[in-house]
């Protein structure tokens, strides 16, 4: 299939609304204390880590983009920076585990000339409070995921953008260990194909080793309002299942949108639509989806389980 017969974000939007249920979901926005006038959004779900649970979340004002990741954990229904927990110079958090191993990376941003320059950092550790930097990512590449195979190796998910990946494509490669994950492998992942039109974007955000040993991938999927103006953006959360013998995706899917969440400020007018995939919690049929609403807040809300019972 050509890239340009690959269907649109817009039209699996339309097919969204016109399948998803009529009647309201289970949401709620979740309330951070001792940030000051900041904002929090683009958090992981919550996890485990030091007998705690715990949420990494983006904090930064409104007026910029320089963000710090922030442990929070849960008290009196608000969640509270954990004390003594590192502060990390970062944006949109993640978290993984890999061989019982805990894994959490970030955005590092620099002012650069005029512009900026991103790359994703990686940490390893028992827990987060003894975390060692692993791996700095090529520049530009936001959205490098990692996850445990059932073959023992472990699955890298990339997202290149420019001459490769246009605005933004998946690609996927595996590695032996974490020691391999280099630039170098990076480069060399396959790009899944007939999934993004060029004008359309998107990443990977979260991987789930399913029962049956394919991967269930927590991801979004991005596009201008109008393609030629390249201003107003859209994004959804959204899920498709990989199969990493076959290097084959099914049920791509949108799963959630803005307007599915409370209502609440946006960071820009350009943002206003804006749904960020943050984590998935499974729950027998049922999922918790944490995502970042706007560039702002961070939300939560239930969808049946896109992977079903695998």
């Amino acid at each position: 299939m050509r890239d340009e017969s690959v269907k649109r974000v817009r039209d699996l939007f339309s097919e969204f609304q016109q399948k998803r249920q009529k009647t309201e979901k289970k949401t709620a926005k979740i309330r951070f204390k001792d940030v000051g006038e900041k904002d929090v959004y683009n958090i992981t779900a919550p996890f485990q880590s030091a007998d705690k649970i715990v949420i990494a979340g983006r904090v930064e004002p409104r007026g910029h983009e320089f963000s710090k990741v922030i442990f929070f954990e849960e008290k009196d229904a608000a969640w509270w920076p954990v004390k003594d927990a590192p502060i990390y110079g970062l944006q949109d958090p993640f978290i993984t585990t890999i061989r019982n191993e805990l894994i959490f990376g970030g955005v590092k941003v620099r002012a650069v000339g005029q512009g900026l320059e991103w790359r994703t950092i990686m940490f390893r550790g028992p827990d987060i409070f003894h975390l060692t930097e692993f791996f700095h990512g090529p520049v530009g590449m936001k959205d490098i995921r990692l996850c445990d195979l059932e073959n023992g190796r472990i699955g890298l998910f990339t997202r290149p953008q420019g001459a490769v990946g246009g605005r933004g494509k998946i690609g996927y490669v595996e590695i032996d260990n974490l020691e391999d994950l280099t630039k170098e492998v990076i480069h060399s992942a396959v790009l899944l194909e007939d999934m993004y039109h060029p004008l359309d974007w998107g990443g990977v955000n979260e991987a789930h080793l399913l029962t049956n040993g394919e991967i269930g991938v927590l991801a979004h999927a991005a596009c201008f309002a109008q393609d030629h103006l390249m201003q107003e953006r859209h994004y959804y959360a959204k899920s498709f299942i990989f199969n990493p013998v076959l290097k084959k995706f099914r049920d791509f899917k949108i799963i959630a949108s803005r307007d599915q969440f409370l209502a609440g400020p946006a960071k820009r007018h350009d943002l206003a639509n804006v749904v960020f995939s943050s984590g998935l919690i499974r729950q027998g049929g049922k999922a918790i989806l944490y995502a970042g609403v706007s560039d702002t807040e961070a939300h939560w809300i239930e969808i049946d389980d896109p992977f079903g019972m695998k």
